[in-house]
């Protein structure tokens, strides 16, 4: 049966994961999620991807241990060794989280429960994170069978919120709620509710930006961590001419000084969420 259920609405795609019976991913859920990323990268009317799980209160529990044990007795078997001075090449999972990251399309982790291990790794990977409020796990707890996040979640993680909360998550294997993603800064928002009709909201208001603008600004911020200040500092200053000369951004500019246009978003805007919404 197939892992991933593709819905449509607009420019934006819901990918719900189904992994029954325990909402494992595994290496199947991997080649699905890779074929759907090749079919984004064709589009030319996708805007933005959430992912969610399909089953009630399971974004992808983490990724099926009897299959990572499979592998580990047969490289067992080999005596094979591994050294950091001769790095592992990547395989498919982690090709599809670079991708995601690669990729001017926004990714929306829509997550309805548990994620945890490669679940959670993909969760990372994403550029907004929401999460529904419920007696969830969410982390990065292979240290308690013996194992580490291998899929880029040692590296995200402790992008995301510093090497404190990393360690303390990773090392104790520790699981956190919705309620402390967001005050650990995994997650931008708890959701009492339906946290996909939530993500379709985002969804639509990114819908309305300048795709070639969003694409500049995921490219930028997602590019901190690897360039140097000076590099960066370079690397937007070039990206900022390329959208002056862009059609939307002189149109969108020329609306401003019209009248029918201004730099604050109507509903986004600090006026907007003070008492009586005065401007």
């Amino acid at each position: 049966m197939p892992r991933i259920i593709i819905e449509q609405d607009g420019s934006t795609w819901i990918a719900k994961f189904s992994n029954p019976p325990e909402g494992y991913m595994d290496n199947q859920t991997v080649e699905e999620f890779s074929a759907l990323l090749d079919d984004v990268d064709k589009s030319e009317t996708v805007r933005a991807v959430i992912l969610t799980g399909n089953d009630p209160d399971v974004f992808i529990r983490h990724f099926d241990v009897s299959s990572l044990l499979a592998t580990s007795q047969k490289m067992a078997a080999r005596d094979l060794k591994f050294s950091i001075d001769r790095p592992v090449p990547e395989n498919n999972v982690h090709v599809c989280y670079r991708r995601m990251e690669e990729m001017s399309v926004i990714f929306i982790a829509a997550i309805n429960g548990s994620a945890m291990g490669g679940g959670f790794e993909m969760v990372l990977a994403c550029d907004f994170r929401l999460v529904k409020q419920g007696p969830y796990d969410l982390g990065l707890p292979e240290i308690n069978i013996g194992i580490l996040a291998g899929a880029g979640g040692t590296q995200r993680l402790t992008r995301l919120i510093g090497q404190a909360k990393a360690m303390e998550m990773e090392l104790l294997g520790r699981t956190i709620s919705p309620d402390e993603a967001v005050s650990y800064g995994v997650a931008m928002e708890c959701v009492d509710g339906n946290v996909v009709a939530r993500a379709l909201q985002i969804a639509l208001k990114l819908a309305e930006k300048s795709p070639r603008a969003s694409g500049h600004i995921k490219k930028l911020i997602k590019g901190v961590g690897d360039w140097g200040f000076e590099e960066g500092l370079a690397n937007e200053r070039t990206l900022f001419c390329d959208l002056m000369i862009d059609p939307r951004g002189l149109a969108d500019m020329e609306k401003m000084l019209e009248g029918t246009n201004d730099i604050r978003d109507p509903e986004e805007s600090a006026a907007s969420r003070r008492p009586g919404g005065s401007k």
